[in-house]
């Protein structure tokens, strides 16, 4: 039998730090923020977090923005946290598409 420390390195090779599921990969990520912009055209930063599971939507936003050309504005809304307190989010609209 080996001491703590090599138990727990043994643990630990079955799953390694950085594993993730493809459901929290930024390609995940960004697929269900774009999903939910063209069903109801705008999303808050609080209801991304709660809803969508997107830690960092204002990151996701950029990507779309940049590497998808997606249009996509940003309007500063005011809005109560679950526990009541209110703060300064970013609430994201994507445009329409341009109809040619």
């Amino acid at each position: 039998m080996g001491n703590a420390h090599e138990k727990r390195a043994d643990s630990t090779k079955s799953a390694p730090h950085n594993a993730r599921s493809y459901f929290n990969s930024s390609e995940a990520q960004r697929q269900r923020l774009y999903s939910w912009l063209k069903v109801h055209g705008m999303i808050g930063t609080l209801a991304a977090r709660r809803d969508l599971d997107i830690l960092a939507p204002a990151a996701r936003v950029h990507e779309l923005r940049h590497r998808f050309g997606l249009e996509i504005d940003l309007i500063w809304a005011n809005e109560p946290t679950d526990c009541g307190r209110v703060h300064r989010v970013g609430m994201y609209v994507l445009r329409p598409a341009a109809e040619a």
